[in-house]
């Protein structure tokens, strides 16, 4: 199988790509970095193509996913200290309503 191919993955993780792709691309990273970095995230997750057989799969882990939106970085230092303390509370509130 060449490098690349993608004929071992489930359709949910070619969707799950696709969207984290779209991401990307709506924040401004170009087409092939963002197609890269959705095929890294996508493995991190669910630990590369799924082959069959029973017994075979392994739990997903989401932390990849959760890990973006945290790192911040000099876009968020660069905000008013006001709209980053709203931010932050809008996120609470988010995590509380989840667990809730």
């Amino acid at each position: 199988m060449p490098r690349g191919d993608k004929s071992s993955y489930t359709d949910k993780q070619k969707r799950q790509a696709e969207h984290i792709e779209d991401g990307y691309e709506k924040r401004g990273v170009s087409r092939n970095e963002a197609e890269r970095r959705a095929w890294a995230t996508v493995n991190k997750e669910t630990h590369g193509g799924k082959k069959a057989g029973s017994g075979r799969g392994k739990e997903e882990d989401h932390a990849p996913s959760r890990k973006g939106g945290r790192l911040g970085g000099s876009a968020s230092a660069n905000r008013p200290a006001a709209e980053r303390s709203r931010s932050a509370k809008k996120a609470a509130r988010t995590r509380k309503r989840r667990a809730a």
